[in-house]
């Protein structure tokens, strides 16, 4: 099939490029080339644009390796025989394959677990968390591993200014006065990398970006009658985000006629990395289910392409933030972060977990100047503290450091950029 070998010259031909640019180094990549040569399928997930490609490119360098992106709608309807012949016939022998976005292939997962039996070594990127996971669990049950790649964090900001977070002086006003700019470009226009690095129009970017996930993505993928329904809810989530929120408020909002409905299209979003929903902490597990919900957005940007009213909310915002970098950094919602509400219903924005034990208390305040907020965020943690048996209290603010004492205990207000070099201090 001359048409389908002249598809994959192209995909061959784009993978040369991509090979012999130059990129950011992503935290975690080192770790991951130690994993290419396991006998394990390895599957990159994360949102459409935010690095996975260029992750497994990266992770490939040096080896000799076949490329299929797809993102081709060419490709979904070629049956798995033929592309494979026509796989081997551009690029010979190799044992090594790349497959990307492989969630738009009809019945992928069974055309891998084939490649896998005979000996193959298989890279996937995917953009749909539940639907990879789902699949793979049923026909690739412990036979694969999974990296999630999100937007930059901010240690990969700092990389692509040139900064390295071992060797920044604090000290010298300018450096701290540039780092704390990059920062606030970060809270407002969010981690992905071709904003970062190319100085893309963030509002137009995204705008774009949103619409391919939602209508290309989700409307597409689950035959959706009512798109519109889907994109009014979005924006009603984005409106909501770092604050409590039920199914039962945004079906009063929504045209969506059912819970039910409301559930499903919001499931669609945190799948597709928009959003993630974060559960109330607590020791027993049918409470956690029952109590509301906070909502997030996975990067600020999206937050602030589509919010009026996100200049207002810096405090909203750092909040946010805080979430996002505490899940780059390798925390799981719902696993190892929460939030609570003490009896005196005192909300803490972050409770972290290991294991059985709750190791951390976090409150985001951008200006804790106001003695009434920070006397009651305090309030908060220490409440937290006798209720869950945590003695690590922390206040994050956005470049201010003390140390408090409130019966006895010590409250570590941090800077949000100190917090992200201890989050990231062995990348």
């Amino acid at each position: 099939m001359a048409d389908l070998v002249n598809i994959i010259n192209q995909h061959k031909y784009e993978k040369e490029l991509f090979i012999n640019r130059e990129y950011i180094p992503r935290v975690g990549l080192e770790n991951f080339r130690k994993m290419v040569t396991s006998d394990l399928i390895k599957v990159i997930t994360g949102p459409r644009r935010a690095g996975k490609s260029v992750f497994a490119f990266l992770s490939l360098k040096g080896t000799n390796f076949g490329y299929i992106n797809f993102d081709d709608d060419q490709l979904i309807n070629v049956k798995s025989d033929e592309l494979l012949k026509s796989i081997f016939e551009v690029y010979g022998e190799v044992k090594v394959l790349f497959f990307d976005e492989i969630q738009n292939y009809p019945n992928w997962e069974l055309f891998i677990n084939k490649l896998h039996r005979r000996g193959y070594n298989i890279i996937l990127t995917g953009s749909n968390s539940n639907l990879l996971g789902k699949e793979l669990s049923t026909s690739l049950t412990g036979r694969y591993l999974n990296y999630q790649i999100l937007p930059f964090n901010f240690i990969e900001i700092l990389r692509s200014k040139n900064f390295d977070i071992h060797d920044i002086n604090f000290e010298i006003p300018e450096i701290k006065g540039k780092i704390l700019n990059l920062l606030s470009d970060y809270l407002k226009l969010g981690g992905y990398p071709e904003i970062v690095i190319k100085d893309f129009d963030y509002k137009e970017y995204l705008e774009t970006l949103i619409e391919a996930i939602l209508f290309k993505d989700i409307v597409k993928r689950y035959n959706l009658r009512s798109p519109q329904s889907l994109y009014n809810l979005f924006l009603d989530i984005l409106n909501s985000y770092s604050k409590e929120i039920s199914f039962q408020s945004l079906m009063r909002n929504s045209d969506l006629n059912s819970i039910k409905s409301i559930q499903k299209y919001v499931s669609y979003l945190e799948e597709s990395y928009l959003i993630k929903l974060l559960n109330r902490f607590s020791f027993k597990v049918k409470e956690q289910i029952k109590a509301p919900k906070k909502i997030y957005a996975l990067d600020n940007g999206i937050i602030s392409s589509k919010s009026f009213r996100f200049i207002e909310n810096y405090g909203r915002a750092l909040e946010n933030l805080v979430f996002v970098e505490l899940v780059k950094s390798g925390l799981r919602p719902n696993e190892n972060i929460y939030y609570y509400k003490s009896k005196n219903q005192r909300e803490i924005d972050f409770v972290i977990k290991e294991e059985l034990r709750v190791t951390k208390l976090i409150q985001v305040v951008y200006d804790i100047s106001n003695e009434d907020v920070l006397n009651r965020e305090i309030k908060g943690l220490i409440d937290g503290s006798k209720e869950t048996n945590c003695k690590e209290l922390i206040i994050i603010s956005w470049d201010l450091e003390s140390k408090e004492k409130y019966n006895g205990q010590e409250i570590n207000i941090i800077p949000f950029w100190k917090f992200l070099i201890k989050l990231y201090k062995n990348s």
